[in-house]
C-alpha cells in the first residue's frame, strides 16, 4: 500500500481510471486506438508499486497549471492544453509505428485550489504575483515527489505542461530518483532547451523564468544548453552569465536561421553533443515554434516539423531523463484560442518514443 506520506505530498495529482481514459477514446470498429492500449493504475493507493511493477517504458502525466507563468508576468491559459492534448493522443492509432501499450497514463496535478485562492484573495498586482511564486513552490515539491518515483523505477517520464517553472522539479525529481536507481553516479543531469528564452533569470521567486537557474543553484542541472535563443530576448545579465559558464552553452535562433552558422540539425546535434556524458532532460517550449499559442507566443520561429525534428533526434542521440512540452495553450486569458495545440504535442510524444524503440 502506498504509505499515507506519499499522498500528503502529491495531495494535488488525480489518478486516471480505465473508465476516465475511455470516456475520451473514440472506439471505432476495426482500429485499435491508443486509449485501448494505454496502462494505467488499478489501485491508487498502490501508486508507486504499481507504476514499478508496470512493464511500460513511459509514465506520462500533466501539469496544467499557469501559476508559474503568471508570477513571471505572463499571460495565463497554459492550463487549458491537458485534455485536448489528451483527447487527441489518446486517438491516434495503436500499430506496428506506435505501442500504446508501452505508456503509462497517470492523470495530472489539479492546483485549481490554489488559483483560486490566489484570485480570490490578493488585494493587488503586486500582492498576486508573490502569491503565484510562492504557489510554486508546492508545484515544486509534488512534482518533483512523482518524477523520483517513476525515475527510481527506471521509467521515463513524459511531462506536459504548465509553465516552464516544471523543469526545476522535474530536474530536481529525475536527478534523485535516476541516482536512487543506480543509473548516474551523481544526483545530477544535464538538460537540452528548445526555446526563445534561457529561462535562466534571477532567483526573485520561483516562476517560469528561472527554473534552470534554481536547478543549477540547487546542484541538481550539470549542462545546460539551449537551441534557437531569441537574441532580442535575452537579458543581457544572463548572457553574461552564460558566457561565463563553461557548463552552460547556447545557439540563437539567428545564428541558424538568419545567419546560418549552422543547420538546424547540425545545432541539435551539438546540444545533444554538449550533454552527452549523463542522463539528459529533453525541454520543448512551445513558444519556440512560429504562431503557436503560447504566453509569448512568437511570429518568427521554427516550424512544428522542426520541433518534431528536434525531439525525435534528441530522444535518439541522448539518454534520456524526461520529456517535457511546456508553455502551450489551447485558450489564453486574452481570449485567442486555437484547437490545433494539443493535436501537436500528440505528434511531438509519439515522436519521441518512436525515436526511444528504434534506438532500443
Amino acid at each position: 500500500m502506498e504509505s499515507p506520506a506519499i499522498a500528503t505530498v502529491m495531495q494535488h495529482l488525480k489518478v486516471y481510471s480505465k473508465q476516465d481514459i475511455l470516456s475520451l477514446t473514440k472506439l471505432r470498429r476495426f482500429e485499435t486506438k491508443a486509449g485501448e492500449q494505454v496502462q494505467y493504475i488499478k489501485e491508487e493507493p498502490a501508486l508507486e508499486e504499481m507504476i514499478t511493477q508496470s512493464n511500460a517504458q513511459y509514465v506520462l502525466f500533466g501539469i496544467p497549471e499557469d501559476l508559474g507563468a503568471r508570477g513571471n508576468f505572463g499571460l495565463g491559459g497554459a492550463d487549458t492544453l491537458w485534455i485536448p492534448f489528451l483527447q487527441s493522443f489518446l486517438n491516434i492509432q495503436s500499430n506496428d509505428f506506435f505501442d500504446g501499450s508501452n505508456v503509462l497514463l497517470l492523470g495530472h496535478f489539479d492546483f485549481g485550489d490554489i488559483q483560486y485562492l490566489i484570485d480570490t484573495t490578493a488585494k493587488s498586482d503586486e500582492e498576486r504575483t508573490e502569491a503565484y511564486r510562492h504557489a510554486v513552490n508546492t508545484v515544486d515539491d509534488e512534482v518533483e515527489h512523482l518524477v523520483k518515483i517513476i525515475t527510481s523505477a527506471k521509467k521515463i517520464p513524459i511531462a506536459i505542461g504548465g509553465g516552464h517553472n516544471n523543469s526545476y522539479p522535474l530536474i530536481k525529481g529525475a536527478a534523485k530518483g535516476w541516482h536512487k536507481a543506480g543509473v548516474t553516479q551523481l544526483a545530477q543531469i544535464n538538460c537540452i532547451n528548445l526555446d526563445a528564452h534561457a529561462d535562466y533569470r534571477p532567483m526573485e521567486g520561483r516562476h517560469s523564468g528561472n527554473a534552470f537557474r534554481y536547478a543549477e543553484e540547487d546542484g541538481y542541472l550539470q549542462k545546460y544548453c539551449v537551441v534557437g535563443l531569441h537574441e532580442n530576448y535575452l537579458p543581457q545579465n544572463v548572457w553574461i552569465d552564460i558566457v561565463n559558464n563553461p557548463f552552460i552553452d547556447c545557439i540563437t535562433f539567428e545564428d541558424i536561421f538568419v545567419h546560418e552558422k549552422r543547420t538546424f540539425l547540425q545545432s541539435v546535434a551539438h546540444a545533444t553533443g554538449f550533454t552527452e556524458d549523463t542522463l539528459t532532460g529533453i525541454d520543448l517550449d512551445l513558444d519556440a515554434i512560429q504562431n503557436t499559442l503560447s504566453s509569448a507566443m512568437t511570429p518568427v520561429g521554427i516550424t512544428p516539423v522542426h520541433a518534431r525534428q528536434y525531439v525525435s533526434f534528441a530522444a535518439a542521440d541522448t539518454k534520456p531523463a524526461y520529456l517535457h512540452i511546456c508553455e502551450g495553450a489551447t485558450r489564453l486569458s486574452d481570449g485567442r484560442t486555437d484547437a490545433t495545440s494539443g493535436k501537436l504535442i500528440s505528434y511531438l510524444v509519439t515522436d519521441f518514443i518512436k525515436a526511444r524503440n528504434t534506438e532500443g
